[in-house]
């Protein structure tokens, strides 16, 4: 806590132009925007069949209603559902929680075994933006801030979806946790099923025995077409911590026209500016 608030304070000395709070909002309300038209999916609720559904953390006083809604795809080849288990939409306490989370429902272990794992990262999620919201409120009063100058913040946390292809037996979606306030943090979780074998599909399984061949290559050709007439990217070299390999860990999803999409993480080969990188394989 103590280099937390030592950050902050150096943070409040430094002097601000006057007209970034309106850069900062109009940013903000961008993001919003972004977010919730990719929720602008239509759904399908069954009311007779809600639920009351308690988030597993203590001291948010959510208790949203489960709207088990048919999301982006519907039954198929009577092997799966994905469905919308969670969705809400509310303010509280200076934050604002925009959640819909999904759930696959299909015979055998690896649905559960995926529900489970979404369930366990919101719940850290919403647990890890209370307490960060808390912090920075603490900090924000032990340098001098008043009532009134912290009226009107918001944090706005996010728990999202998007289903990216589908057959009768596979399916391959994204989850986004995303946490905007003083900073952006965003964080994806790539989903690639095939409930038809009851498993998990690996890069291997959809590029072949040469998958990280072509993926590096693929990659690489990337980066370096990246690099504009004055020598510039956004991406750091090999020696800077940037991209040298895929391997089992890499994250990717499927597009509806098979294209495999290499993805990682903000900040992890490239400058933030970059957002996530995303590198179709063809």
């Amino acid at each position: 806590m103590n280099e937390f608030k030592s950050a902050k304070e150096e943070y409040d000395n430094t002097p601000i132009p006057e007209e970034l709070s309106e850069r900062v909002q109009a940013g903000i309300q961008e993001g919003k925007a972004r977010y919730r038209a990719r929720r602008g999916r239509t759904v399908r609720r069954w009311g007779a069949t809600a639920a009351c559904f308690a988030v597993l953390l203590a001291g948010l006083n959510l208790s949203p209603t489960i709207a088990k809604a048919a999301a982006d795809v519907p039954v198929l080849g009577g092997l799966f559902q994905v469905l919308t288990f969670v969705d809400y939409d509310k303010t509280e306490d200076g934050i604002h929680y925009d959640v819909s989370a999904p759930q696959v429902e299909a015979e055998g272990a690896l649905a559960e075994k995926v529900n489970a794992a979404i369930q366990e990262k919101m719940d850290a999620h919403l647990a890890k933006a209370r307490q960060d919201w808390d912090d920075y409120r603490e900090a924000f009063f032990a340098t001098g801030g008043t009532e009134e100058d912290w009226a009107g913040r918001e944090m706005d946390v996010i728990v999202d979806y998007e289903i990216k292809s589908h057959t009768d037996s596979r399916v391959s979606f994204v989850v986004t946790f995303a946490e905007g306030w003083v900073s952006s943090i965003e964080e994806r979780y790539y989903y690639n099923l095939d409930l038809a074998e009851d498993r998990d599909l690996t890069l291997r399984d959809v590029l072949g025995e040469d998958w990280v061949e072509t993926c590096n290559a693929a990659i690489e050709q990337q980066i370096a077409d990246s690099v504009d007439e004055e020598g510039f990217t956004f991406f750091f070299t090999p020696e800077e911590g940037g991209f040298t390999t895929v391997d089992e860990t890499t994250g990717f999803y499927v597009r509806e026209d098979g294209t495999v999409v290499v993805c990682f993480p903000k900040y992890s080969i490239a400058a933030g500016a970059a957002g996530i990188p995303e590198f179709p394989i063809n």
